[in-house]
């Protein structure tokens, strides 16, 4: 395992960051994965191909003895959820810096986000920052982007068109030591065929 010290410094405490996120199914993955490629080749931008193709939910720092208790209240969360569908839909921006696909109905997300806001007390009262809920879900196909690039990309890709959709099944829980990490796995969540927040 890798020392505590190489993670990320917050209020002189050594705190891991945590993402959990959604994965498409392989074939929407392999055609994210063939846009995230064009994208590179277009604009010779490396972060376009080095990430996965995911959706975040959540993402947070916290101490790496605070895990067992978050992977105990992310469990209980999904329980209460079923599956559902998502549709990738064409492509927006985050100006000045990130070229996404669009999710195109973000309930269920915006619904499991509130489920989660309950963690957010255990996680400031352990004197980590506030946990960050994704309030627009997307697929990233290229962030970091300078802002000469980023122009001339939306530009394209306002005329270009992606459609594609899978089932979300199971979230995964991720750490990294930092924004550019590389992540490992911590813990799958299936979601519960019986219940559902939805309905």
């Amino acid at each position: 395992m890798r020392p505590a010290q190489s993670s990320v410094r917050y209020q002189n405490v050594s705190l891991w960051e945590y993402l959990l996120v959604a994965h498409p199914d392989e074939v929407t993955h392999q055609k994210v994965a063939e846009e995230k490629n064009f994208f590179h080749n277009r604009y010779d931008h490396i972060h376009a191909i080095k990430s996965h193709p995911h959706i975040t939910i959540a993402n947070f720092l916290a101490k790496e003895v605070m895990e067992e208790t978050v992977i105990r209240w992310i469990q209980n969360i999904c329980r209460l959820q079923t599956s559902f569908t998502v549709t990738l839909n064409n492509f927006s921006g985050f100006p000045p810096h990130t070229i996404y696909l669009r999710v195109q109905d973000s309930k269920p997300f915006k619904q499991l986000t509130n489920a989660l806001k309950i963690i957010d007390g255990f996680i400031q009262s352990n004197d980590c920052p506030p946990l960050h809920l994704v309030t627009r879900p997307h697929v990233t196909i290229a962030r970091s982007l300078p802002e000469h690039i980023y122009e001339k990309a939306i530009e394209e890709y306002a005329g270009r068109s992606f459609t594609s959709s899978f089932r979300v099944e199971k979230l995964i829980l991720l750490k990294r030591e930092g924004e550019f990490g590389k992540c490992e796995i911590v813990n799958t969540f299936t979601f519960s065929q019986a219940l559902s927040l939805f309905d």
